[in-house]
C-alpha cells in the first residue's frame, strides 16, 4: 500500500548526516555503481565510494533498482482534484504540490490556463505567498496565456485571449521579482518582440506557444529573447517542407528548450523518436505532464471556464474532443518514452529532472545530484515504478 506525507514538518528533519546506498545512482549526467548518496541539511554532500561511506552517518538501504534526481514539472494545471484555475491560492498550491509526490515530482511550477485579470492577479498573489511561506515543491509559476493566438487556442477559452498590453508587461515583471521563477506561454500573434526582449531581461522564461507563427517570426522571437516552447507539436504550427513553422524553428534552434507531453495521444512516438533525433546543441527537449485535476484522483470529468471536461482511457477532451490537458503524471511519461519509444532510461530521466532544470535556470539546486543541489530524490525499480520519493531530504512517499 503506498504511503505519502504531505506535512514535513512532521517527519525527521535533515539534522544528521545520511548514506543511501544499495542502488545504483544516477547523478543526473552519469551513473554511480557499488557508491553512496551524502546528504546533510536537505542537500547534497557527495557521492562517494561504498567503502568511504562516513561512520557517523545513518544507514539508509535501497534494495536494487536506481536512485535518481526528483522530476522537475514546468507545466502543472492541476491535482489532487483542484485545478489552480479554480483554486489559486496557497493552499490550492500546496494540494497541488503534494498530489504529484507519488509520482516522483519534488518541484514543479503550478500552470494557470488563460482566464480573467481577477483570476490572473489571484494566482500571482498565492505563488508569492506559496513562496515566501516555502511551500515544499513550489518553484515558482508557469502562465499559460491570456495572451495567445485564437487560431490555435487548443482548450483555451477564446473569449479570454487578448494582446497583451503595457499593464500586463508590468505585472508580469513585477510578479517575477517577487517569485523564484515566471514562466509565461505567449504566441507571436498577441506580443512584440520588443515586450518579448523585455520580459526577458527581467528574468522571465518567456516560452513561445498556442501560436500559428512561421518559422521566420518564431526565429526572430528566440533571437529577441524566448528561450523556450511549450508542448512541442500540440496548438502550433507544424513542420511543412516549405513552411517549417514553430516545430521546424524548434528543432533547428541549438538554444531553445522545448517542453512535450509523452503520453501517445498528445504526440505520435514516431513524431516524437524524429524530434529528440533532431534536436541538437544545448536547448533540450524535456517532459511535462500538462497535468489537470484528475491526477491522484479517480475523478471522471471536471470543469475549466465553466466547460466540461471529460476523463476516459487516459485522455482529457472537451465535448468537441479537444485534448483538454493531459491525464499524465511524470513516472508514466519516462515509462512511455522507454517502452514505446526506445528513449535510453537514462535519458528519460534527464529529460524528466536535468534538461527542465536548465530550462529554468535551476541546474545548480535542482534535477541533479551534486554537492549543494536539493536533497530530492526518488527511488525507482528495474521496471520503472516508484518506490520511495525523498523532498528536501525528508521521505515523502514509500510504497508498501
Amino acid at each position: 500500500m503506498a504511503s505519502i506525507n504531505t506535512k514535513p514538518n512532521v517527519t525527521t528533519s535533515m539534522t544528521m548526516t545520511q548514506s543511501f546506498t544499495g542502488s545504483d545512482i544516477f547523478d543526473g549526467q552519469i551513473l554511480h555503481q557499488r557508491s553512496a548518496l551524502i546528504v546533510r541539511d536537505e542537500q547534497i554532500v557527495a557521492i562517494v565510494d561504498e567503502q568511504d561511506t562516513p561512520d557517523s552517518a545513518q544507514s539508509i538501504e535501497l534494495s536494487g533498482g536506481i536512485l535518481v534526481p526528483g522530476f522537475v514539472d514546468l507545466q502543472v494545471n492541476g491535482g489532487g482534484g483542484i485545478l489552480l484555475n479554480e483554486e489559486p491560492t496557497v493552499e490550492g498550491i500546496k494540494r497541488i504540490c503534494s498530489a504529484h509526490l507519488p509520482f516522483g515530482t519534488t518541484a514543479l511550477l503550478p500552470t494557470l490556463i488563460t482566464d480573467t485579470p481577477q483570476v490572473t492577479d489571484a494566482a500571482i498573489n498565492a505563488g508569492i505567498a506559496a513562496h515566501r511561506a516555502k511551500v515544499p515543491g513550489f518553484i515558482g509559476l508557469h502562465l499559460e496565456g491570456p495572451h495567445l493566438d485564437v487560431t490555435r487556442k487548443g482548450a483555451h477559452d477564446s473569449a479570454l485571449i487578448r494582446p497583451m498590453a503595457t499593464d500586463d508587461l508590468q505585472r508580469l515583471i513585477a510578479a517575477k521579482n517577487a517569485l523564484p521563477t515566471l514562466l509565461v506561454t505567449v504566441a507571436p500573434e498577441s506580443i512584440t518582440n520588443e515586450q518579448i526582449s523585455t520580459l526577458a531581461s527581467a528574468g522571465v522564461i518567456v516560452s513561445l506557444g498556442h501560436t500559428n507563427t512561421s518559422n521566420s517570426n518564431a526565429t526572430a522571437a528566440f533571437e529577441t529573447g524566448a528561450s523556450c516552447v511549450t508542448h512541442l507539436f500540440n496548438a502550433m504550427s507544424p513542420l511543412n517542407h516549405r513552411e517549417p513553422g514553430l516545430v521546424g524553428a524548434t528543432l533547428a534552434s541549438d538554444t531553445t528548450y522545448a517542453g512535450l507531453i509523452a503520453d501517445g495521444f498528445h504526440v505520435d512516438k514516431t513524431a516524437i523518436a524524429i524530434a529528440l533525433a533532431a534536436k541538437q546543441g544545448s536547448g533540450k527537449i524535456f517532459l511535462v505532464t500538462d497535468a489537470m485535476s484528475t491526477i491522484g484522483t479517480d475523478l471522471k470529468s471536471f470543469e475549466l471556464n465553466g466547460r466540461k471536461i471529460t476523463r476516459s482511457d487516459g485522455r482529457l477532451t472537451l465535448a468537441d474532443g479537444t485534448l483538454a490537458g493531459a491525464d499524465l503524471d511524470m513516472i508514466s511519461a519516462i515509462r512511455f518514452l522507454v517502452d514505446s519509444v526506445g528513449v535510453e532510461a537514462l535519458e528519460a530521466f534527464r529529460m524528466a529532472s536535468a534538461y527542465p532544470s536548465q530550462c529554468i535556470r535551476a541546474s545548480n539546486t535542482l534535477g541533479y545530484l551534486h554537492k549543494g543541489a536539493s536533497a530530492d530524490l526518488v527511488h525507482v525499480s528495474d521496471a520503472l515504478e516508484i518506490q520511495r520519493v525523498w523532498q528536501q531530504g525528508r521521505q515523502v512517499f514509500t510504497l508498501h
